[in-house]
């Protein structure tokens, strides 16, 4: 099992520092050197597929679980061994919560106020996630969308510096992701730092400044979402409408269109350019995030993979 630090660990202030954490069940590796760290201020995704350890390692961040070997900082202590002020400075939205439907939006994000030595005022939480219009509603009767932010309101309503998100879109339509996600930025621009974990590759894309790939028990890699895999250097498709003169092979199915690939999309748009003009209908693209993802996975040895 691997105990060093892998090279993406990085100087500074950080909120998560883990270095060469294991952890098995009935002696089967769950996680296998695990190493990250994170700045403060920072939105961190851990992606990876089903089985690869994500939980475990949040749990272990969280103070749910020890693990075996390794070291675990969060927030400069051993979460395991957390008191009370510790608690106070970190937030936890689980991908499942239990409901509070007998009670009022406002009567459930004050529950949890009372919790903490420094609460955020009831209407301010409830502002942040944009639930404030519903504030005497009954739980019950929110939409998802609602009860998803409803779960956000109260895991940010303590200040924490720090915030868990496990899963917080799950099961919510397009317009209450896109809601969610803006709550989301909102608290990065307030400088908490947030780890978050999906199955939502461009909720990963539109959401982190870093994604880790969680593989075989370890982060294979740590990169900015454009960057992740050499995404930002792999070969790139070049798709245009064929001009009238050229001997061009590579057509789309429906005949309209040429696509090439190159290492260097730039030079040759340019060198086309200046042999037909200007070429209509161009675009260049280079491999999805998802592509780069589901590559990583399968060279992995991997089994299921749900994006």
């Amino acid at each position: 099992m691997r105990t060093e630090a892998p090279p993406f660990i990085v100087d500074g202030m950080y909120a998560i520092r883990a270095v060469g954490v294991t952890k098995a069940y009935d002696e089967r590796p769950v996680l296998d050197g695990f190493s990250v760290e994170i700045p403060v201020g920072e939105t961190f995704c851990l992606l990876g597929p089903n089985g690869a350890g994500k939980t475990t390692m949040v749990e272990i961040l969280e103070g749910y679980r020890t693990a075996d070997g390794g070291t675990v900082e969060v927030l400069g202590v051993d979460p395991h061994r957390g008191d009370a002020h510790f608690r106070s400075r970190i937030g936890i939205v689980l991908q499942q919560t239990t409901s509070f439907e007998n009670f009022t939006v406002s009567e459930t994000v004050e529950m949890f106020a009372d919790l903490f030595p420094d609460p955020l005022g009831v209407d301010e939480a409830l502002d942040l996630v944009e639930l404030g219009p519903q504030r005497s509603q009954l739980a019950v009767n929110l939409s998802g969308g609602q009860r998803r932010r409803l779960d956000v309101a109260c895991g940010l309503v303590g200040r924490p510096e720090l915030l868990f998100l496990d899963e917080p879109t799950t099961g919510l339509d397009p317009e209450a992701r896109r809601g969610l996600w803006a709550v989301i930025r909102r608290l990065r621009r307030q400088g908490t730092t947030v780890l978050l974990t999906t199955h939502y590759l461009d909720e990963a894309e539109h959401l982190a400044d870093r994604i880790g790939v969680l593989l075989n028990g370890r982060l294979e890699t740590v990169a900015a979402p454009a960057e992740l895999g050499s995404r930002h250097a792999a070969t790139a498709t070049v798709r245009f409408v064929p001009p009238d003169t050229g001997d061009f092979r590579a057509w789309d199915r429906d005949g309209t269109m040429v696509a090439t690939t190159t290492p260097t999309p730039a030079r040759l748009v340019s060198e086309l350019e200046a042999e037909h003009g200007e070429l209509v209908g161009l675009t260049v693209t280079r491999p999805s995030l998802e592509d780069i993802y589901l590559q990583m996975v399968e060279r992995s040895g991997h089994g299921e993979v749900q994006s």
